[in-house]
C-alpha cells in the first residue's frame, strides 16, 4: 500500500496542482513561523519599555525627580501601551485562529501568559507612579525628595524606551499635577483591558510549560553592559587597592590601644582600693 502512495505521488509531482500544493504548504509554514518570530519581536519591545517604565518609576521622589522625569515616564507609559494594544490584537487573532497546529498554539499560550504577566507588571508600576506622584508634587512641594542612593540622568533609560538617541523635552511646568488625572483614567483602561483579554482569550497559566527553568536567565553569559536600560546607579564606595589590608592593621591597633586602656584601668583601681 505505501508503495502504491509513493508511485501516485511521484506520478503527480510533475502536475501544476502538485506543485501549487507544495508552494501552498511551505508558504504555509513559513508563516506560521513568521507569526511566531513576529509575535516574539512584539513582545520583547513590550518587555523592554515595560523595564524601562519600572526604571523610571524607582526614581519618582528621589534627589532624581524632575519635571524631565515626570514627562518621561508619560511618554514611556504611553509607549507601553501602545505595544500592548499591537500585543494583545495579535496574539488574540492567532489563538483564536481554528487552524493552526497543536505545537502552534503552545507556543502562542506561552507568549499569552508572558504577555499577561508583563501587563500586570505595568499595571502595578502604573499605580506606584501615581501614588509617589500624588505624595511629591514638583511644583509645591509637600514634602523633601528622599535620598535614596540613585544618582544620575534618566535621560538615557526613557530614550531606551522610545528608541530614540535623544529625547525632546515639551511639556510645561504643570505636568507633575495634569499628567495624574490622565494616569488614573490610563490605569482604569489597561484594567479594563486586561478583563476584556481574559474573557476572549482563557489560557490557565498554570497548563503552559515553560521552555526554560527558573532562573535560566541569571545564569546566562552575556554580558550585563549590553542589556542596561540606563546609567542611574547605586551610590557604592568600592575599596582601593591595599584597603582591606590598611583595614586589618587598624583594627589589630585599635584593639591593642583598647586593651592597654583596660590594663591601665585596672591597675588604678587596684592602687585606689589599697590606699
Amino acid at each position: 500500500m505505501a508503495g502504491e502512495e509513493f508511485a501516485v505521488m511521484r506520478a503527480q509531482s510533475g502536475s501544476p496542482g502538485f506543485s501549487l500544493f507544495l508552494r501552498e504548504k511551505g508558504s504555509s509554514d513559513g508563516g506560521a513561523d513568521m507569526g511566531k518570530d513576529e509575535c516574539k519581536t512584539m513582545l520583547d519591545a513590550l518587555n523592554k519599555v515595560t523595564a524601562c517604565y519600572r526604571h523610571l518609576v524607582s526614581a519618582l521622589g528621589s534627589t532624581s525627580d524632575s519635571q524631565n522625569l515626570r514627562e518621561e515616564l508619560k511618554k514611556t507609559r504611553k509607549k507601553a501601551q501602545e505595544l500592548a494594544v499591537a500585543n494583545r490584537t495579535k496574539l488574540t487573532a492567532l489563538l483564536k485562529d481554528k487552524s493552526i497546529t497543536n505545537d502552534d498554539r503552545a507556543e502562542y499560550e506561552r507568549l499569552w501568559v508572558l504577555f499577561t504577566s508583563s501587563m500586570e507588571i505595568l499595571e502595578v508600576d502604573m499605580k506606584r507612579s501615581l501614588e509617589i506622584g500624588q505624595s511629591f508634587p514638583l511644583k509645591v512641594p509637600t514634602r523633601h525628595f528622599i535620598q535614596t542612593g540613585m544618582t544620575g540622568s534618566t535621560t538615557t533609560v526613557a530614550a531606551r524606551a522610545m528608541s530614540v538617541q535623544n529625547m525632546k523635552y515639551e511639556a510645561d511646568a504643570s505636568i507633575d499635577t495634569a499628567d495624574l488625572k490622565d494616569l488614573e483614567t490610563e490605569i482604569a483602561q489597561v484594567d479594563q483591558m486586561m478583563e476584556e483579554m481574559e474573557m476572549k482569550v482563557q489560557v490557565a497559566p498554570w497548563a503552559v510549560e515553560a521552555k526554560q527553568e527558573a532562573g535560566a536567565e541569571l545564569k546566562s553569559t552575556v554580558s550585563v553592559g549590553n542589556s542596561s536600560v540606563g546609567v542611574i546607579s547605586v551610590c557604592e564606595e568600592e575599596p582601593k587597592d591595599g584597603g582591606e589590608g590598611e583595614a586589618g592593621l587598624m583594627k589589630v591597633f585599635a584593639g591593642i590601644i583598647f586593651t592597654a586602656v583596660l590594663l591601665i584601668a585596672g591597675i588604678l583601681g587596684y592602687l585606689v582600693i589599697n590606699l
